[in-house]
């Protein structure tokens, strides 16, 4: 549910209507058309899913957070044979749609990463700008941040936040972690945020970014496996996609880039057969075209419009019909991790 209006939303028939990141952009690489199947993967606030809507498609909107299901309620008054809610993983799309009878579809949009809505909620702990339990979790079920502060080894947590947060301080901000739940183990998300702020100190050059938010993001990713599901997501997508049917990713930071880059340069790569010094190689046609070559940024007015835009890439691959592959997700960017009780791994 979202926390309260913003930049980003706007009111239309009644209902807060989110806008969600590149959208222009996301409407260009996948084009829908009336009748199509598209799956929305990161369902949210629906602002993707609303446009397909209007355009004609059918959407299978899937959320691993029961509250974006809950809020998408009135999306679904108004279009309530072409929008079908699925609470659920985005790493298992195919089964979703094999589940409502659809064998193959014609589009998948993802938008990885946290939500407005689950920042603006202090309550779900992902903020370190406002005060809640240090909690993190998009199922709102599991192992929480806290579990993972107050329980994880030192050099655990220093790969962590080193690896998934990109802190170069990793190991100190651990270190600190480690000494403060000895006194008190960690509650809430300043508890936290204060103790790695006095190790990290504030950035005169960088003034409206916290200390923590490094940190925080390492825990984000880590409590939700976001990169296995981020992941797992695309080579579900490879398998659900009929020949034609369109890919769109958008990303919020390097880690997620990355594995996107690496998935549809691999699957888009025409692989050479061989020398005639070389014997001949048996190699997979590709399974994807570029829709977009290399990423798509934000315009600048839509930054100034929407400052979370500033991060955002969009890639996108279109669908050929070689069949889909097996994907090794530590290949395709996934770093191995402490697994803590289903975490990591």
């Amino acid at each position: 549910m979202m926390a309260g209006r913003d930049e980003n939303e706007e009111v239309a028939g009644g209902l807060t209507r989110h806008i969600p990141v590149l959208l222009d952009r996301v409407m260009e690489s996948m084009q829908p058309q009336p009748g199509e199947v598209i799956i929305d993967g990161t369902f949210g606030a629906g602002g993707y899913s609303r446009r397909f809507l209007e355009a004609g498609a059918t959407v299978i909107g899937v959320d691993r957070d029961p509250d974006a299901i809950v809020g998408a309620a009135p999306l679904k008054q108004l279009f309530p044979d072409t929008l079908k809610m699925v609470h659920g993983q985005f790493v298992d799309l195919d089964e979703h749609a094999h589940g409502l009878g659809y064998d193959k579809v014609d589009g998948v949009v993802m938008d990885l990463g946290v939500s407005s809505m689950q920042l603006d909620q202090a309550e779900r702990g992902f903020s370190f700008r406002n005060d809640g339990p240090l909690d993190m979790r998009m199922e709102q079920d599991g192992p929480s941040a806290a579990d993972v502060v107050n329980t994880l080894e030192h050099k655990d947590l220093t790969r962590i936040i080193g690896l998934l947060g990109e802190e170069k301080r990793a190991s100190s901000v651990s270190h600190a972690i480690c000494r403060a739940r000895d006194e008190k183990p960690f509650e809430t998300t300043l508890e936290l945020a204060k103790v790695v702020e006095k190790v990290v100190g504030r950035n005169p050059k960088k003034p409206g970014i916290h200390p923590a938010t490094r940190t925080f993001q390492a825990l984000r990713i880590y409590v939700n496996g976001e990169l296995h599901q981020a992941a797992g997501a695309l080579a579900s997508a490879e398998r659900i996609l009929k020949p034609g049917g369109r890919l769109v990713v958008v990303t919020f930071h390097s880690l997620e880039d990355r594995i996107v880059k690496r998935f549809l340069q691999d699957r888009t790569k025409v692989r050479g057969g061989g020398s005639r010094h070389m014997p001949e190689m048996d190699v997979p046609p590709a399974t994807f075209e570029f829709i977009v070559k290399g990423n798509q940024d934000a315009s600048a007015d839509e930054v100034a419009a929407n400052p979370r835009a500033r991060s955002a890439r969009l890639r996108a691959g279109r669908r050929l019909d070689a069949p889909a592959r097996e994907l090794d997700i530590h290949e395709a960017g996934v770093p191995r991790l402490a697994a803590f009780r289903g975490l990591g791994g």
